[in-house]
This record gives structure tokens, sequence and C-alpha cells, in this order.
């Protein structure tokens, strides 16, 4: 894959958590791990004109530059650019595991194994996500974690992971060492926990010591 159009699809990927449904992010994601571009231009889109989700001037340029070469219907692509600002997310989030997590965590003991000293891998984080009121309603694990290539494959592979330990719509944010980030993986950060560090020094901390 052309890898500036790969970059560009995980970057307007980033951008959408918070705002497109998760059980419909985490499967683009999964499609864009495996270079399923065609199916990607097709979907997403429309899923976007669905959902009513608008896009800002730079999320919309990596709409274009990403899923266009791919096939994406341009009147479905240009229907998405929106008037207003991106409304900021709606969540909260936590540091603190819900009553329900067991105190010794194996998804996280099996992150860790998977991740500590890894190529290419920098900081890998956890934060849990609330809608509304913390403690009212489910919360949601989200993996916040830096890496310097493969960002989309390595998203999917993590993806697969939780899914096989239970979360069916995994929350994996995989982002790269200089990103503007979005307000929802801001307070994602400013509320998360480490959990290991792989082999590589991204060149600055998620969050500051």
């Amino acid at each position: 894959m052309d890898p500036d159009i790969e970059k560009s699809s995980h970057e307007l990927l980033l951008r959408l958590a918070g705002r497109l449904p998760d059980q419909l992010l985490w499967r683009f994601r999964d499609w864009l791990g495996e270079g399923a571009m065609g199916t990607l231009a097709r979907t997403l889109p429309r899923s976007l004109l669905k959902h009513r989700i608008d896009l800002d001037q730079t999320e919309y340029r990596l709409l274009v530059a990403g899923l266009i070469p791919h096939g994406a219907d341009w009147h479905q692509v240009s229907s998405t650019l929106g008037v207003d600002d991106v409304t900021e997310t709606r969540y909260t989030f936590t540091q603190s595991a819900p009553e329900w997590v067991n105190s010794v965590d194996s998804v996280s003991v099996l992150i860790h194994a998977t991740l500590r000293g890894r190529p290419d891998v920098g900081e890998v984080r956890q934060s849990w996500r609330h809608l509304g009121v913390v403690g009212e309603g489910g919360a949601k694990r989200v993996l916040l974690v830096t890496a310097l290539n493969g960002l989309p494959r390595l998203t999917g592979e993590l993806q697969r992971v939780l899914r096989v330990l239970g979360d069916e719509e995994p929350g994996v944010e995989v982002l790269p060492p200089s990103i503007d980030l979005t307000g929802y993986h801001r307070t994602a950060l400013a509320n998360s926990e480490l959990v290991c560090v792989g082999a590589v020094d991204t060149g600055s901390r998620l969050v500051a010591a």
C-alpha cells in the first residue's frame, strides 16, 4: 500500500475516535490493517453520512487523500465536509479500573507480554472510558500506544487480541509520535496509566512525568 495513503487513512480513523460508533470504527481499522482499501473506500463515506458525522477541512483532505484513489464515491466524499466545528468528545476517562476488573488484569498482563520491548513501539498506556457520569453505565478499556511504523497493522493485531479476550468492539489508539491530538485522545491520555514500554524512544512522552 502507498505509505501516504496508509498514513492519511490511519490518521483520519484516529480523528474519528469517540465520534464514529465503536462497532464501525474497529472494523474500518481492521480493514485498513489488512489492506482492504476498496472495501473501506466504499463503506466509510457512506457511514459518515448515515451517522451525520461532519468532517473539518483537515479530515476532509485526509479522506480524499486516502480513499479517492481506491474508488470512493466523489459525491459521498464531498458531502462529508461540514460547516460547523467538530463536536468535542462526550466521554469522560478515568485511570482507575472499574470494580468488575480482577485485581490481576489478564488483559493488561497479555498486552504487557506482547508489547514490552517490542521494536517500533514506544509507550503503552490504558484508560477507562465512560459515557456520562463515572460509575453510571459501563466502562470501556482504551489502549493508547505510540509506534513508529506499521501503525494500521499493529492496531489490527491488538484489536484481534482484545476480541479474543472478550472485547467485541476494542478501543485501540495507535498514535504516531508527532500528531495533533484530538480532545478525545488528550483526555484519555491525561487519565491513563502506563502498561509497559516498547524498545524505542519516540522522542516525547505521551504523558508528562
